[in-house]
């Protein structure tokens, strides 16, 4: 009777620890469900993979190597959509450009450029230039 209790006593401990760590909405003993505290979750706590929508610039060609880009100009990069549209993305990401993601070089996508040289203490030109390149952390 008392091999009874003792396991009656552990599955009941066991599940305590379970109720405890789900009250944060995490389960620490499940294997079937990620622990990360800081995965977007819905209100049934099941864990989103990432943003619903694509932008029209995910799929444009670009080059499979970083290092290409650190040779080319200024000018040629604001002709490829995949590039300008990282670009819109960083931009929006900090806050200064609040247009659609479409990876076409516009007065909106210069003016926010404007704006960030202008809060990052840069000459103000509005178009795109090494110290912009390396302040967003693009090639």
């Amino acid at each position: 009777m008392t091999i009874h209790r003792l396991a009656l006593v552990l599955i009941l401990g066991f599940c305590a620890g379970i109720a405890q760590a789900d009250e944060f909405g995490i389960l620490q003993y499940d294997i079937f469900r990620p622990t990360d505290p800081l995965a977007q979750r819905d209100e049934w706590g099941l864990i989103h993979q990432g943003r619903a929508t694509v932008n029209a610039t995910d799929f444009a060609p670009r080059y499979h190597c970083r290092f290409v880009y650190y040779f080319m100009v200024p000018q040629q990069l604001v002709l490829q959509p995949a590039y300008v549209g990282s670009m819109q993305t960083a931009l929006r990401r900090l806050g200064y450009y609040c247009g659609p993601i479409d990876g076409v070089f516009s007065t909106e996508v210069a003016d926010a450029i404007a704006r960030f040289q202008k809060n990052y203490s840069m000459r103000v030109t509005g178009t795109l230039t090494d110290p912009v390149r390396r302040a967003l952390y693009m090639p």
